[in-house]
């Protein structure tokens, strides 16, 4: 167990020398060929080698080190790898993510893409409501975790341009299996976890696991806003030259959205001090409530509906094949995978908050408050002013966004040989991945009146004019988005097409490896758009009565409704090509240096739907530049590896292209950008301490606008010049005590470069020790020291009324874990 320990330290993204361990986590990840150790990456590569013998870029997410950090989602986990920006904040799902200084103009994960077993999870990263962190779960199914960032992720996969991740299952290699119980200690989930692998003899092997959860969550809703779990089975049989390995998903789960909550902000944008408002905690509270449980609208029939608020609700059912075979000196390896997927986010999306000195804004001159609900409905509220302590009162933008049907279907098929020429080896491959993506969604909304209170009481207001007319509905203002005249209400029902050929060589002789590869993507977009932001006379606001009281009210003749009969079409194809080329020279056997230079891009989906880019009337691009973002890299490091010592160190420089839009204006992107700076990680073991730590500077410009020029030269949003990481850890027999320092400096709020956000610090604690046979306890602290760390603000400079509305990481959460490994 000590020595298991000592070589965990050590490990800690990936930094484990070869010579010092066989580990069964990474047999179990090749999808190619046996790992030899856990310093092999198989992830955007042709073939899994030595990381010192690759011109590229990677990290290892090892079990132990998941376990140990206690990421509370998936977002939250990938903070701890080098080079990534993660903003991690909106909780298990909906994720912002970049690599090296690739812009985060809008939100998801644009130019990186999420994969589960060598796979997309979901073909786009950054689809509007539905990242592919929505479908993906850690659970101890995961046999590591693979990170390419930038290099070979242009040609090796399609829409990554930036990088993959790659969560990798276990396939039963290793028999036996694990049960792992974990509760909050200071705030309301509890989870089990299991997993088991077995071989049944003549080459047949399985593995099995899964979690349900239910709680809360880490922030105070009122209500089991964490309910459901997942199962993942595999099964694989071995055979002379191959083996073939069919695996399915089962995932039902629903979880909260945290979307901005309110601050008071004094000082300077510069320099402002920000501080919660009285009786509401952003870090530990939020605008989903036990009061704000139903979503009443017209769906995307324009029929009456009630539908629950569950936050963000994923669906799943994932059956796929993988198969490797040898013919004739090529292995050919074979995936496939079909995934029926859906779900809905319906949750508080860019609401307003403000003091209720304002209420004559939407009230008229002497308005008067009351509850609409919850345990004062119906009384009025005699002092606005003093309401909850804060005077202030939200008007909620409740996003109820329908994910029909996101189903999808990849497969990648390659074939690989190794060639003996010229005293080395040459390695060359060629494949073809063809994806198909639906993305059918009804993007439906109201407005309500609430107050703004924690620990998941905040209640719903009615407003009353001067004369006692009620203007709400049981708290509903109106069945649309009032806050944009009624905008917004948008569906879609498009199918995306993506065929690429790729193929690449690579020669390796003596202590130099020479590669390239070549990838060309083509595919097209098909369907319809319905929405009256179209224009052409279309309507998107009438009159309905939504209760059945034979009244229309003030709330029911703002009720929003889809124009079913005049749909837009979408219609048009792209084309672009990708290519990479790289150099690694190994100095000595622990010193190799590298230098690499890329171009890929990344299509775009339906980010481009009602806006400029697209024709409302063919369907056709009208800026035909805006269906794919190129991305152009280079990359030049050095890397440096004992038993006892890890360093990597690595200058980069890209220039990207982003056609985006805004997503709290819906103002259309269309930029240009450059960064470069340097990329650092390694590892330290001696004695019993162990050390991993990782960090990154980025100097990044915007460098052309061609809608606000005044841009140019700016610091792209959210964009901090420095972000770090580091880990020690203490291990003494059978007991580890350690924690994780995840840190950035300060950034812009938005692209006008005015209003800063503060860089912080978060640490997250752990104290694990085996207390019995095959029995440990793991204890977990999330954000020790309750840190208030923002990954942005929605505002551009602070407002008169001195509320900014932030995004903050989750506060303090301790968690215990008590696992049974059999």
């Amino acid at each position: 167990m000590f020595v298991h320990s000592l070589l965990a330290t050590v490990a800690s993204l990936g930094f484990v020398p070869p010579a010092i361990v066989e580990d069964v986590a990474a047999k179990d990840a090749a999808p190619q060929a046996p790992v030899a150790s856990r310093d092999t990456i198989s992830t955007g590569v042709a073939k899994g080698r030595d990381r010192l013998d690759s011109a590229t870029s990677t990290s290892i997410l090892h079990p132990e080190e998941i376990e140990t950090f206690g990421p509370r989602s998936t977002g939250d986990l990938l903070r701890i790898i080098p080079g990534i920006r993660s903003e991690a904040s909106t909780g298990e799902g909906g994720v912002s993510l970049s690599v090296r200084g690739l812009p985060i103009a809008s939100q998801g994960l644009k130019f990186v893409q999420l994969q589960e077993d060598g796979l997309p999870v979901l073909e786009f990263g950054d689809i509007l409501a539905a990242g592919p962190d929505l479908y993906l779960r850690t659970d101890l199914n995961i046999a590591q975790v693979e990170v390419i960032r930038g290099g070979s992720a242009s040609t090796f996969a399609s829409n990554s341009p930036g990088g993959l991740i790659n969560f990798v299952s276990k396939t039963g290699t290793q028999e036996g299996g694990a049960v792992a119980l974990t509760a909050g200690l200071d705030y309301r989930q509890y989870r089990a976890d299991f997993d088991y692998g077995a071989k049944l003899g003549d080459g047949l092997r399985f593995h099995v696991g899964g979690f349900y959860r239910q709680g809360d969550g880490p922030r105070r809703t009122g209500y089991d806003a964490q309910k459901g779990g997942q199962i993942k089975l595999n099964v694989t049989k071995e055979f002379a030259g191959g083996y073939i390995r069919l695996y399915g998903k089962y995932l039902d789960d629903r979880t909260p959205f945290y979307d901005a909550v309110p601050y008071r902000a004094t000082g300077t944008n510069a320099d402002p001090q920000v501080r919660p408002v009285v009786g509401f905690d952003g870090i530990h509270d939020t605008m989903m409530s036990r009061y704000i449980r139903n979503s009443l609208v017209l769906d995307g029939n324009n029929n009456i509906a009630a539908h629950a608020v569950d936050g963000l609700r994923s669906k799943a059912t994932t059956i796929g094949l993988e198969t490797q075979i040898d013919l004739s000196g090529w292995t050919v390896t074979e995936r496939f995978r079909y995934a029926k997927m859906s779900g809905a986010f319906i949750a508080p999306f860019s609401s307003a908050f403000l003091p209720t000195s304002a209420l004559p804004l939407i009230g008229g001159a002497g308005a008067t408050l009351s509850y609409a609900n919850g345990p004062l409905a119906g009384q009025a509220i005699a002092n606005p002013a003093t309401l909850n302590g804060n005077g202030l009162f939200a008007i909620v933008n409740l996003l109820d966004l329908q994910n029909n049907n996101l189903d999808n279907v990849t497969n990648d098929i390659r074939a690989s040989r190794v060639w003996n020429v010229g005293g080395g080896e040459l390695t060359t491959t060629a494949g073809f991945y063809a994806a198909r993506q639906t993305i059918a969604r009804d993007a439906l909304w109201s407005t309500l009146i609430a107050d703004v209170r924690g620990d998941g009481r905040t209640a719903l207001l009615d407003i009353r004019d001067r004369t006692g007319r009620l203007l709400t509905l049981n708290g509903i203002y109106a069945f649309n988005l009032a806050l944009a005249n009624g905008t917004r209400r948008r569906s879609i029902d498009v199918d995306y097409a993506v065929n690429a050929p790729f193929a690449s060589v690579n020669y390796h002789i003596g202590r130099v490896a020479i590669g390239a590869s070549v990838r060309y993507d083509f595919g097209s977009a098909n369907g319809r758009m319905i929405s009256a932001d179209l224009g052409g006379g279309r309507i998107g606001t009438v009159a309905r009565d939504m209760n059945g009281d034979g009244v229309i009210s003030p709330a029911e003749q703002k009720v929003g409704v889809s124009p079913l009969t005049a749909p837009a079409p979408v219609d048009y194809d792209y084309h672009y090509l990708s290519y990479s080329t790289g150099i690694n020279f190994r100095i000595a056997d622990p010193l190799a240096v590298f230098a690499r230079y890329s171009r890929g891009a990344r299509a775009n989906a339906d980010r481009l739907l009602f806006t400029p880019a697209v024709s409302n009337t063919t369907g056709a691009l009208l800026m035909p530049s805006a269906a794919y973002d190129p991305v152009k890299q280079a990359e030049v490091g050095v890397k440096y590896r004992t038993d006892l010592l890890t360093l990597n160190l690595t200058g980069f420089w890209a220039k990207s292209q982003d056609s985006n839009v805004d997503p709290v204006t819906s103002q259309f992107i269309s930029r240009d950008y450059e960064a470069k700076g340097l990329e650092f990680e390694g590892g330290l073991r001696r004695g019993v301490f162990g050390l991993t730590a990782g960090a990154t500077y980025t100097h990044a410009r915007i460098v052309k606008d061609r809608v606000n020029p005044a841009f140019e030269g700016n610091t792209p949003r959210h964009q901090a010049a420095f972000i770090f990481q580091a880990t020690p850890q203490l291990m003494i027999e059978d007991f580890t005590i350690g924690a994780t320092f995840v840190g950035t400096t300060d950034s812009y709020a938005q692209d006008n470069n005015l209003l800063k956000v503060p860089g912080f610090v978060t640490t997250n604690g752990f104290v694990q020790a085996q207390v019995a046979d095959r029995m440990t306890l793991l204890f977990n602290v999330n954000n020790l020291f309750d840190v208030a760390a923002f990954t942005g603000f929605d505002e551009s400079s602070i407002p008169a009324s001195g509320i900014v509305r932030g995004r903050p990481l989750n506060g303090r959460t301790v968690s215990a874990t008590v696992r049974f490994d059999f």
